[in-house]
């Protein structure tokens, strides 16, 4: 056995050997330095989402480098290594299509830019930050702690909601009103309720107007904006001042009832 390594390990294999080293650390030492630069560089010049992409293209590109330097150092066919991998690449490619399909999905996710690193979104009832976007999948951490990952094939065919494309929003709030309420007296106290809410902005204007006769009751809508960051602020205010305005106005907000006729 000892024979046989000494046989392998002649003069040649062991040049090679040392040679794929120092080129080894040579790339890895080079990688290192040039990864760091351009980190710098691409964190600071381009957005987050762009960023991950650019560094993940680099990578990949001297993974590709290192192995073809190395295959190279001893002597081994790329072609006929091509021509086994591209025929091992259909036989994986039939047996891993959802991979396929969500791979080409994240490549319109990544360009599409619907979405970048920090928004937050809402897929499916599936609601978080946005915490990673890759060729796979995005992983998005939600208000409790929870990291969700959803393939990029769903995000591509499922209804989107990014609240964070910009920097304000509008937050509607509806309220029922009894059908024995003097409406207009409804309309102009909800008027008065933006103005006792410090985290609500004053421009763009709140607006409030009647939506449906519903089950119970008129329906009543209330729309303020809002700075994304301060929606639960902003929830929690708005309802307890439309609560305490309505009961200061004696305005009551009904609960669901049916009225029962009996016929004799």
């Amino acid at each position: 056995m000892f024979d046989v390594v000494l046989a392998f390990f002649t003069p040649e294999i062991i040049a090679q050997i040392v040679k794929a080293v120092i080129g080894l650390a040579v790339f890895f030492l080079t990688y290192l330095i040039l990864n760091r630069i351009i980190k710098k560089i691409v964190f600071k010049k381009l957005k987050a989402q762009t960023a991950m992409i650019v560094m993940r293209g680099i990578r990949y590109t001297f993974f590709v480098l290192v192995v073809i330097y190395v295959l190279e150092i001893f002597n081994i066919n790329l072609t006929a290594l091509f021509g086994a991998a591209g025929i091992a690449g259909v036989a994986i490619g039939f047996a891993s299509q959802t991979s396929m399909s969500n791979v080409i999905s994240g490549f319109f996710v990544l360009t599409d830019q619907a979405l970048k690193v920090g928004d937050f979104i809402t897929v499916d009832e599936i609601s978080g930050t946005v915490d990673t976007i890759s060729m796979l999948s995005v992983k998005v951490r939600t208000p409790d702690g929870k990291i969700v990952r959803i393939p990029n094939e769903t995000i591509i065919n499922a209804k989107l909601q990014n609240v964070s494309s910009y920097p304000t929003r509008r937050y509607d709030v509806v309220v029922t009103v009894s059908y024995n309420t003097d409406l207009r007296k409804a309309l102009e106290v909800l008027e008065t309720v933006p103005a006792k809410c410090p985290s609500v902005l004053a421009d763009p204007k709140p607006i409030v107007f009647c939506t449906s006769f519903g089950a119970s009751g008129i329906d009543l809508t209330l729309g303020v904006w809002l700075n994304n960051s301060d929606l639960l602020a902003v929830r929690n205010q708005v309802f307890v001042a439309i609560k305490e305005t309505f009961d200061s106005a004696g305005i009551a907000i009904p609960f669901p009832q049916v009225d029962v006729h009996m016929v004799s």
